[in-house]
């Protein structure tokens, strides 16, 4: 808390003072006011001025009385006088107390003063903890960079003009006091009232805690218990190091040798043998001399040793230190012929430079007579010191790692630290990540500097995830290293940079065009119109402030400087860190907003606005026929231009800037409204999701069409189609012509009909009108009223002997394509009806306490929101499923179709509730008798369930037969809530004669009735499909391919994987499988150049041999979200995407898939996702794009991912699996926004799904309790599987052996931090109870201090602060206010206010919710921080995490723990993969199916024409 520091008066105006104080002058009180008035007026604190001049105001407006004004000024003075002068209250009390602290022996004051007043300076300088100290003083020698030149051993600093020795000595012993104290007044403006009040029953309970350190706990419980709504006080600090003094850690001094030398005789040592003590060898040196010290301590001058890197050097606090000198040459760290000096300093700067060849940095300090580079502290300094070579060995390792890895995680930055062993010869045997977030400020910083040196074009290293990660977790502040340059560490060489990434991307013949030539002039458009926007500085920090050096390449430049002004780059040594970081912010942040749904915006052509020509128009030739009042023409001419049916013509627009329309004339008539055409509309390729990206030749048919006037027609264009060559799947990789016919403003092609809500560019659907009505078929209304007709339900075979007068009964409906039996069995939505059990839905429960003791748990307060990540209380219900009684319509009203239907229960809407479906199969139901009529129109399609008993098959392989395939073994009756055997009608229904049948036969006699499409592959027809050859890119360990082995649709003969760990567990998993440990680039290399084998002579697929492709090309490098920029663009067209593309076009394979993050469709504003679909258009291929959420398809993990699908010419382009388990609503946003229009997958169910939602608790409530570290590889499963999911993933095959549950050993801290972390859902590391813990090393956590006032959370109920760091007040951080060890980890509350006060770091996962996003490395703090165990004290294991993903369980991974994890981490989903999987596969069938009908048809017409 701010309390006044003192004023600093000269002797003479206070003895004078003194003087009117004793009242002798016979002064009236009026005259003695005004008198101290003037004499302290100048010296007087800014707010206290403040209230002089207002209380004068009110004076002069007679708001006060005189008196009224004098008595004020008086109490006034009395107050500002007492605080200078500290003997008028608890002076001596004051003094004994600091007394206490500073009577160790070592310390005697320099100039031999009055130690008491000294002290009294100290005691008043206690109260203001927080008073900034001056900024002035000592110069800090920013510019002197520290180089150790390689031909010497002597480092040198260039530090321009030095002052000679000995004008140096007459100045050092000036006391600083002026300066301090003139410096420290401007912190206290705001006193507030309550602070004043309380001001001295705080000074007596400083007392207290001082007096007695030992008692301070118990006291300070003791206050609990009163309701004082007072603040509490933070325990003193030292006001010159900073230290509490009441830390267990502080150690002081422990004094000189009694033969220890000043530095002036020290320096003048004939052992140091520099120069003699005649006075003219001091003059001659340029520079400092330079010795070695060892044994060295360094402490203020209360004696308290501490650390000279936190700052206090740079805040002018004067740090004094004792050692032993030895010659510059000699290396030796022990004490022999050495000289011990005492009280060296002060120290004015200190500086690092480079390894010296070996781990350690030199350290260096600079004081007024000489630089001494450190090698041994002494046996108390050790730990203090051992700290600044952690961290700068840290920065040291961190600079390297970034170097080589620029798109590394947070979590692999903590993997690599973690598994670094500390260099010999430091006091630490390892780093943590405490290591790394205690010195995270010095990390950065070195960062900072690191990329100042590097080349201007290269990106530098703090905007990559990892550093931006870094600096918002531990709340690092950027650009303030230029006032402690000295401390850059000098990198003596720029590490080379690894060359292990990725080469130049190869690329066929196709993609270059598409990339370079088509796009390059689009980039150079971008970079001039965005020349003059960007902003290149936060124009805040220090670096944005200060001026341009003039000497770098950038300067040099500046017109101001005499350079050309053509670089327009900014001064090296002013480029933002902060922009450079907000920017690589804000480039990734995408929120996806759920935009209403603009219908307008589907029917985008409905309101095309036309403008009519002026034009001579003349039918040519007789009607051909006519109906009603239409004549039907079969041409007309347009000013001399012959149109007819079937010709393209283009529609001008109202507004000028709009291309023309484009439309195919599909009829010709006469009629009242005059010469009128019907106009299917073509949509450029601009308006499709490709925008700018698109051919500008190329349309894409659509479902649009409409009656229009004639005289609205421009002219005649040529639309030709482009059909792919029969040679297609062998032209990949060929020289083409990017142009596809030449633009003479009249000639367009179109390859592909185009769905404009689902963004799906297909193969355009045959038509072949019949004879009869040529002149006048439209293919578009076709479609239009085919889809329109499946809108509606029909009802169809109306049965006579049902004699309701009310409703006709019927035996068969159909709707959406598909036919609805007596007996089958459909889904519905949860609305369309209830259950009689009422059963015990969990209730909203709110999860925050409301007597929480705040002393305890100072950050529980941060829990404000109910809202727990990964929870399921809002995941929807499943869909119901009932059987058809009856199909029937009301007499009144024959079009609305009605069922009548058995409800069946799910196991958790019977009385038993939630717990009973976790035990049950997922597809398991019961019978009831309770019926329900519903409308057709709700339903949501077919499903089939059958009674278990009458299957020919186990249930199991009924059930593994395919979704959509319930069973029942009993009926359950709600009023006895009670499980019976299934009645008669139940069972018998299903088999109406039918054998082993569905249940369906075509409708008889009905042409009407569309022929049925059915939907679940049949036993039979399954086998038929043959295994496409597969080549999975990018593999990793193989969940892509895992999922689509499942689904049977292809086999994996290649797989390319550049890490060595995922390419070994891919092999393990895949025997089968030719693997390519190496870059895809090289291996398309060889294969395009006519290579049959790579170096190692593994066989190469060839063209031809690849049927289908997928892989997920790893994106870094230009995944934000700003547009492309010449660097990022070049980086793309450099990246693996285009090289999988690449690869697409030269196998040309029958399916195509490419998986990614779900930003992948919003990268470069989506300029990413429509040049991928631009390239895969170019090469013939039907292709769409989607987003999916894997926790749809049967995991208990939130990931969504991109998915873009392509299908060759000839196959069916597959749609996106419709979700089989319902999941939380908040994951499931999965529209993209492209171009300002919102794009779905095809997904008709929405949020719906047919099976309940995937919980923890199914997913590995049956694995074995472990402790933190295990590293067990293979141990018993100890039990049975508990959950249905638990039974699928543990596989038929009995596996006694349970391997991978290992987890990942947390340091000591986090291990004792995870252990007090509350087993209640939503609980993290809000919920950690500040105290003092013993860890399993042995060693104590500190509790956490609060010792600032926030200005956002204010105090807490208790009246306790809750800000740990200036900056919580509005201001700069303060280093010195960093804490560690502390069970609550300091820099969580440090930084929690700007970021959603780091909800879920530390956090458990819950039973009953679900994983967030499985990360490659579970780690408390990462990215991703729900990382542990529900009940145990551990992060979650790599089986657990493979079960996150859904691996079975015999899956295998390799390498070390960290190696699996990533390999988890990375991989697809195979339940994911597997429902994409069959959904290709029912393409294939309907594809097959189809053929056979048309060979059938062949058939026929030979054997008639025979």
């Amino acid at each position: 808390m701010p309390t006044r520091t003192s004023l600093s008066l000269p002797e003479d105006v206070r003895k004078r003072l003194q003087v009117l104080e004793k009242d002798e002058d016979g002064f009236s009180d009026e005259d003695r006011v005004k008198e101290k008035l003037r004499l302290v007026q100048d010296f007087l604190h800014v707010d206290a001025q403040d209230q002089l001049n207002s209380l004068k105001e009110k004076m002069n407006t007679s708001e006060i009385s005189k008196e009224g004004y004098l008595s004020k000024v008086k109490a006034l003075l009395g107050k500002e006088l007492c605080v200078e002068n500290g003997s008028h209250f608890g002076g001596t009390e004051q003094n004994g107390k600091t007394n206490g602290f500073t009577t160790n022996g070592s310390h005697k004051d320099e100039d031999g003063g009055d130690v008491t007043m000294d002290i009294q300076e100290e005691a008043d300088a206690m109260k203001s903890p927080s008073a900034p100290k001056g900024k002035s003083g000592r110069r800090s020698k920013a510019d002197s960079e520290t180089k150790k030149s390689p031909g010497s051993a002597r480092v040198t600093r260039n530090s321009g003009k030095q002052p000679t020795i000995l004008s140096m000595f007459s100045k050092v012993q000036k006391r600083k006091s002026e300066e301090v104290n003139g410096e420290t007044t401007n912190g206290q403006k705001e006193l507030k009232k309550e602070e004043e009040d309380v001001e001295e029953s705080r000074e007596e309970k400083r007392l207290k805690v001082d007096s007695d350190e030992n008692t301070a706990p118990e006291e300070s419980k003791s206050e609990i218990t009163k309701p004082v709504s007072a603040a509490k006080t933070p325990p003193p600090k030292c006001p010159d190091c900073r230290q509490y003094l009441d830390d267990s850690d502080l150690k002081f001094f422990q004094g000189d040798p009694d033969n220890a030398l000043d530095e002036p005789e020290m320096l003048t040592d004939e052992r140091l043998s520099l120069f003699d003590s005649n006075e003219d060898g001091f003059e001659s040196y340029e520079d400092l001399p330079q010795h070695k010290i060892t044994n060295f301590s360094v402490y203020d001058k209360r004696g308290h040793l501490c650390p000279f890197d936190s700052g206090l050097i740079e805040k002018n606090v004067e740090l004094y230190f004792s050692c032993v000198v030895k010659p510059i040459y000699d290396d030796n760290p022990c004490l022999d012929g050495g000289v011990p000096a005492k009280k060296l300093g002060p120290i004015n700067a200190w500086w690092i430079t480079g390894f010296d060849g070996g781990e350690k940095a030199l350290i260096g300090f600079t004081t007024a007579f000489a630089d001494y580079i450190l090698m041994q502290p002494s046996e108390e300094y050790a730990p203090i010191f051992a700290l600044m070579q952690e961290k700068i060995y840290m920065s040291k390792i961190v600079v390297e790692f970034l170097q080589k890895n620029p798109d590394v995680t947070y979590e692999d930055l903590l993997n690599k630290i973690e598994t670094t062993v500390p260099p010999a010869g430091l006091n630490f045997n390892r780093f943590t990540e405490d290591t790394l977030l205690r010195h995270a400020q010095f990390v950065v910083e070195q960062v900072e500097s690191y990329d100042e040196a590097g080349d201007s074009d290269e990106q530098p290293i703090i905007v990559t995830p990892c550093m931006r990660d870094l600096i918002k977790l531990a709340g690092v502040t950027l650009g303030k290293r230029r006032a402690a340059r000295r401390q850059a560490i000098r990198h003596p060489t720029k590490i080379e940079k690894d060359s292990k990434g990725p080469t130049k991307a190869t690329t066929t013949k196709l993609v270059y065009q598409i990339f370079d030539t088509f796009f390059s002039d689009q980039i150079d458009q971008n970079d001039k119109e965005a020349g003059g926007v960007k902003r290149q500085r936060c124009g805040v920090c220090e670096v944005c402030q200060s001026p341009d050096c003039g000497k770098c390449s950038a300067c040099k430049d500046m017109i101001k400087f005499g350079g050309s002004g053509r670089s327009k780059q900014a001064c090296r040594q002013r480029r933002c860190p902060n922009l450079a970081v907000k920017e690589a912010e804000d480039d990734e942040n995408v929120e996806e907003e759920d935009l209403p749904l603009d219908k307008t915006q589907k029917k985008v052509s409905q309101v095309k606005r036309k403008k009519q020509t002026q034009c001579k128009l003349t039918w040519i030739g007789e009607p051909i026929k006519a109906e009603g009042k239409k004549q039907y023409y079969k041409k007309v001419s347009l000013n001399d231009e012959v149109l007819e049916v079937g010709d393209c013509v283009s529609v001008s627009s109202e507004d000028p800037s709009i291309p023309l329309y484009l439309a195919r004339i599909t009829s010709l008539w006469e009629d009242n409204n005059g010469k009128m055409f019907h106009a299917h509309w073509f949509l450029r390729g601009t308006d499709t999701v490709l925008g700018e990206s698109s051919d500008p030749l190329e349309v894409v048919l659509v479902d649009e069409c409409e009656d229009m006037q004639l005289n609205y027609v421009l002219g005649k264009v040529n639309i030709m189609y482009k059909a792919p060559s029969n040679n297609w799947f062998m032209e990949g990789g060929m020289d083409v012509d990017l142009k596809v016919i030449d633009d003479d403003g009249k000639s367009f092609f179109y390859q592909f009909w185009y769905d404009t809500e689902f963004a799906r560019f297909e193969t355009p659907p045959p038509f072949t009108p019949s004879e009869d009505c040529k002149y006048k078929f439209c293919g578009s209304c076709a479609r239009t009223k085919e889809r329109e007709d499946q809108e509606t339900p029909r009802a169809f075979e109306r049965l006579e002997d049902g004699d309701h007068d009310s409703k006709t009964l019927y035996a068969l409906a159909c709707f959406k394509g598909e036919q609805f039996r007596v007996g089958d069995s459909v889904y519905l939505p949860p609305e369309a009806f209830t259950f009689s059990v009422k059963a015990a839905s969990p209730v909203k429960r709110s999860h925050r306490k409301e007597d929480v003791d705040e002393d305890l748990y100072p950050e529980y307060y941060r829990k404000s929101s109910d809202y727990i990540k990964g929870s399921n209380l809002d995941a929807p219900e499943p869909f119901r499923v009932g059987r058809i009684k009856e199909i029937f319509c009301q007499r009144r009203d024959m079009t609305d179709v009605k069922l009548r239907i058995y409800k069946f229960y799910r196991p958790e809407n019977t009385h038993k509730g939630v717990k009973a479906s976790y035990h049950t199969d997922i597809n398991q139901l019961y019978w009831s008798d309770e019926e329900v009529t519903v409308s057709m129109s709700e339903v949501l399609g077919r499903c089939q369930v059958e009674y278990g008993e009458d299957l020919n098959e186990s249930v199991q392989d009924y059930s593994s037969g395919g979704p959509d395939r319930f069973y029942f073994l009993e009926a359950y009756n709600a009023k006895s809530k009670s499980f019976e055997d299934p009645p008669n009608h139940a069972r018998s229904a299903v088999h109406k004669g039918k054998g082993k049948g569905k249940g369906k036969g075509k409708g008889k006699g009905k042409a009407s009735v569309p022929q049925e499409t059915q939907d679940l592959p049949n036993e039979t027809e399954t086998s038929k499909v043959p295994k496409y050859r597969t080549l999975d890119v990018f593999s990793g360990c193989g969940g892509l391919s895992e999922g689509f082995h499942q689904a049977g649709i292809s086999e994996t003969l290649w797989a390319i994987e550049m890490w060595d760990p995922a390419a070994q567990a891919f092999r393990l998993n895949n025997p089968g499988t030719t693997v390519f440990t190496e870059d895809c680039n090289i291996l398309l290399k060889l294969v395009m150049s006519g290579e049959k084998t790579n170096s190692l002579g593994q066989k190469l697929p060839q063209k031809g041999d690849v049927e289908m492709l997928c892989g997920g090309p790893p994106c870094q490098g230009f995944s934000g979200m700003n547009r492309f920029n010449s660097r990022t663009y070049s980086k793309f067209k450099n990246s693996l995407v285009v090289s999988y593309l690449s690869y697409c076009d030269y196998y040309r394979p029958k399916f195509f898939l490419l998986e990614n993050v779900r930003n992948f469709v919003s990268f470069k504003s989506s300029m990413v996702l429509k040049l991928t679909l631009r390239c895969l258009v170019r090469m013939g291929y039907q292709c769409t794009f989607g987003v999916l959420q894997a926790g749809q398809y049967g995991v208990a993990q939130t990931r969504r991912r991109a998915i873009i699908l392509a299908a060759a010419p000839g196959e069916k382009l597959p749609r996106y699996p419709e979700p089989l388990h319902v999941f939380a609503p908040r994951a499931c946003s999965l529209n993209v926004v492209v171009d300002e229009r919102k794009y779905v997958s095809n997904v008709t169910r929405g949020n719906g799904g047919i099976y309940r939602t995937i919980t923890v608790r199914d997913t590995m409530s049956d694995l074995p309790e472990i402790r933190n570290g295990a590293a067990a590889l293979e141990i018993s499963y100890n039990g049975e599987p508990q959950s249905w999911f638990q039974r699928q993933i543990r596989g038929t095959q009995y596996q006694p052996i349970l391997r991978d549950h290992i987890c990942k050993d947390m340091s000591a801290l986090v291990e004792g931090r995870m252990r007090h972390i509350p087993l209640a859902p939503g609980s993290d590391w809000r919920d950690l109870p500040n105290i003092e813990v013993r860890l399993k090393d042995g060693t104590m956590t500190k509790k956490l201090r609060y010792t600032h006032s926030d200005k956002k959370n204010g105090r807490s109920s208790t009246g306790a602060l809750r800000g740990v760091c200036t900056c919580a007040g509005g201001k700069p951080c303060d280093p010195a206010d960093r804490q560690f060890n502390t069970l609550i980890p300091w820099c969580l509350p440090h930084t929690g206010n700007r970021h959603n006060h780091w909800a879920g770091l530390y956090g458990r996962l819950e039973w009953d919710g679900f994983f967030s996003t499985t990360v490659t490395n579970p780690e408390p703090m990462g990215k991703q921080g729900r990382v542990l165990h529900p009940e145990q004290h551990r992060v979650v294991s790599v089986r657990e995490c493979a079960r996150s993903q859904g691996f079975p369980d015999t899956y295998r991974f390799f390498g070390n723990i960290l190696d699996k994890h990533r390999q988890v981490g990375n991989a697809v989903p195979p339940p994911l993969s597997r429902a994409i999987g069959l959904e290709i596969k029912k393409c294939v069938m309907q594809r097959i199916k189809e053929e056979q009908a048309s060979e059938n048809v062949k058939q026929e017409k030979m054997e008639v024409s025979d």
